[in-house]
């Protein structure tokens, strides 16, 4: 990996990037939610973010970005500079040729700027899952065997090969692990590729797997040195209370996620916690302890508090808001308490 691929700026100055999960709110539709993600997206390419990024789930529906790699293409060509990947691809829902193929194309019609993070798990509940991968037999237990395989097809072609990826074979496509356990952080030690936490939904484990992918990094000829980016939500406004309000959504999201209610995103509304179960309330709070909320002052010190704690290279930040104007003005109060350079 390169170092225009991976930043390697020293704290001050952390890259920080966006991951959408293009949600669809209530009252709206999917085609709105994808045209309000490429108008973010030109917003993160014009305020100096390093990535965008979006992630693969299905049969919600209050995300719409199911078809990853389409939607990639759609965010890529509505910006300029700002790297766009996936935050990520559930590899063990797709054959890796597929992959390299979608991500080889990409990477053709954008080259440069194409990121390609890989999770492990189904991003769905099983019964989507088994309709998405017909056999889940071993889908875990062959997720390295996966990756390896993946990585095969972006070397350049040797004579003679069987199967090739077209595009996608000589194409530097740099490849991430993403997890929310110890797994993918042994596994991107063991490959010597760059990691990224998903602390933006399941905290528990951050700090565990963090050390441990940097104790038992192996330099690779992707990676000389560990890469840690970490995931937060991060929710800014003009003041902490209406910051907060804000917050109230991905809540309440969450709280309907432990009742088994993976709906569309709801409007904020604070009183709606008093009647909450004390299980709903331990999972939101646990689902959203990595979180920064307030007015630019706060979110920018709780960011940097989990810099410090955790070392991360880069953060990735995610705002799960119902209205989009909002949505669009927390990022960009993010980006000037950042200090982030507009293109």
């Amino acid at each position: 990996m390169t170092s225009s691929e991976t930043p390697t700026q020293d704290k001050p100055g952390t890259p920080l990037s966006i991951l959408d999960l293009a949600p669809v709110t209530l009252g709206s539709t999917p085609g709105e939610a994808l045209r309000n993600t490429r108008e973010l997206a030109q917003l993160a390419d014009h305020l100096g973010y390093t990535r965008y990024w979006l992630a693969e789930h299905h049969n919600m529906a209050g995300i719409a970005s199911a078809a990853t790699a389409v939607v990639i293409g759609h965010v890529a060509a509505a910006t300029q500079r700002i790297r766009v990947g996936a935050g990520g691809i559930m590899l063990p829902n797709h054959a890796p040729l597929v992959i390299a193929e979608q991500f080889g194309t990409l990477e053709s019609l954008f080259p440069g700027r194409i990121d390609l993070g890989l999770g492990r798990a189904p991003g769905t509940d099983p019964r989507t899952a088994r309709a998405l991968r017909r056999h889940l037999a071993g889908s875990d237990e062959n997720f390295p065997q996966d990756v390896l395989e993946l990585q095969s097809y972006f070397a350049p072609a040797q004579p003679g090969q069987a199967v090739q990826a077209v595009p996608g074979a000589g194409l530097r496509v740099p490849l991430w692990l993403l997890g929310s356990s110890l797994f993918s952080a042994e596994l991107a030690a063991h490959l010597g590729l760059p990691f990224a936490f998903a602390s933006h939904f399941a905290p528990r484990f951050l700090m565990r797997a963090v050390d441990l992918y940097r104790s038992r990094f192996r330099p690779s000829a992707a990676l000389e040195r560990p890469y840690v980016m970490v995931g937060a939500n991060a929710i800014a406004a003009d003041t902490d209370d209406e910051a907060r309000l804000l917050f109230s959504s991905l809540r309440n999201r969450f709280a309907g996620i432990a009742r088994g209610d993976r709906g569309l995103l709801q409007p904020p509304a604070l009183d709606e916690e008093q009647g909450w179960t004390p299980a709903e309330r331990q999972y939101a709070d646990e689902a959203t302890a990595c979180s920064a909320v307030g007015s630019a002052d706060t979110v920018r010190r709780g960011l940097e508090q989990l810099i410090a704690e955790t070392g991360a290279d880069e953060l990735i930040v995610t705002a799960q808001i119902f209205d989009h104007a909002a949505r669009c003005r927390s990022f960009a109060i993010l980006a000037q308490a950042w200090e982030l350079a507009p293109a």
